[in-house]
């Protein structure tokens, strides 16, 4: 047998030693690479937490749901109202009495000789004369202390007028209160609901935005929706907030308030300015500061426990599915009283 040379037994070795070693470089190259492939494969929304790919994930739904509840958040919130009505120059103090269905409201504002006007002091739901009113003499007296709370504040005896609500005609004492004032030489001014619609617009409804905006006043004995219509105003009357004690039903309160609130023409209907014991309630929850308009919350938004205030949400939610109006602003200091003053000479 032919004997191998120097020079074959290194080339043998040589290739030997080559597939070692790039054998060795393939075995070791697999064995490595599978821990990479385990640890960088996409991690689906189901995997275990600890991992990086999971905590972005994780990162990604809480950014997504905190993003989600911001927008959610600014929908509810109500956008801003910027509107500042004009101050009164040189203007007279003057007070005016609501005697309402469920007591007295009382306002002490400064009016000029331009009709504009400023709230100095408001009592809302005071019950001074409608409690311990068994005589006549009683009722006297309750009404001396209540105008002497105005004159004691500057307002003069002839500038103080009186004004029952239509809502308060019927209800019990009312009459006995009216001869009260009558002895006192005070003239008791009564007011149609429709009258009472005309003067809510006045005090409520700024000059800018008559033709593109209505006014609702939702009392306890009635509603009233109120607009401009060629210059003149026109007043529709429904149900009020204390409609459950006649024992009418929400559906059938629903059905007529969102009929007379159909009667707003479309043109008018981008915002409405909205007063009333129930609005009020709704206005504290989401008013900022001091500030004089508060833009409503949607019907939805509201948590309302008491008969009356649940009562007074149906009534505004039907006006607002109605009227598809998305911008409620409750005005703090008007009131329909306060409208009749501006009737007045000045």
């Amino acid at each position: 047998m032919q004997r191998i040379t120097l020079a074959g037994r290194l080339i043998i070795t040589l290739v030997v030693v080559a597939a070692v070693y790039f054998g060795f470089r393939y075995f070791v190259g697999n064995k490595a690479a599978a821990p990479v492939t385990a640890t960088t494969a996409p991690v689906s929304p189901g995997a275990a937490p600890g991992t990086e790919a999971s905590g972005d994930y994780s990162t990604t739904e809480s950014g997504s749901s905190t993003s989600t509840q911001t927008s959610s958040s600014a929908t509810a919130a109500a956008p801003a109202f910027t509107y500042e009505a004009p101050a009164p120059v040189n203007g007279k103090l003057k007070g005016v009495v609501e005697l309402g269905a469920s007591g007295f409201n009382s306002f002490i504002v400064r009016i000029d000789k331009s009709r504009n006007w400023k709230l100095e002091k408001a009592e809302f739901g005071n019950s001074l004369v409608m409690e311990n009113m068994s005589s006549d003499d009683d009722v006297r007296k309750g009404l001396k202390a209540y105008i002497g709370q105005m004159l004691d504040y500057g307002v003069s005896g002839r500038d103080i007028h009186f004004v029952v609500s239509s809502g308060a005609i019927k209800a019990s004492g009312t009459a006995k209160i009216i001869k009260a004032l009558k002895d006192l030489n005070y003239v008791v001014n009564t007011v149609t609901p429709e009258k009472e619609g005309v003067l809510g617009l006045r005090s409520v409804l700024p000059a800018s935005f008559a033709d593109k905006s209505f006014v609702t006043d939702i009392g306890s004995g009635n509603t009233k929706i109120t607009w401009m219509s060629g210059g003149a105003p026109k007043s529709v009357e429904t149900y009020g907030a204390k409609y459950f004690q006649d024992n009418v039903d929400d559906a059938t309160v629903a059905a007529d308030v969102k009929a007379k609130a159909n009667q707003v023409p479309q043109n008018l209907r981008q915002t409405c300015f909205i007063i009333g014991g129930v609005p009020f309630e709704m206005a504290k929850k989401v008013r900022n500061g001091k500030e004089r308009y508060t833009v409503l919350q949607a019907a939805d938004a509201y948590q309302l426990d008491n008969a009356k205030s649940k009562a007074g949400l149906n009534i505004y939610k039907s006006i607002a599915e109605a009227t598809g109006c998305k911008q409620f602003v409750f005005d703090w200091d008007a009131n329909f009283t306060i409208g009749y003053l501006l009737t007045l000479p000045q």
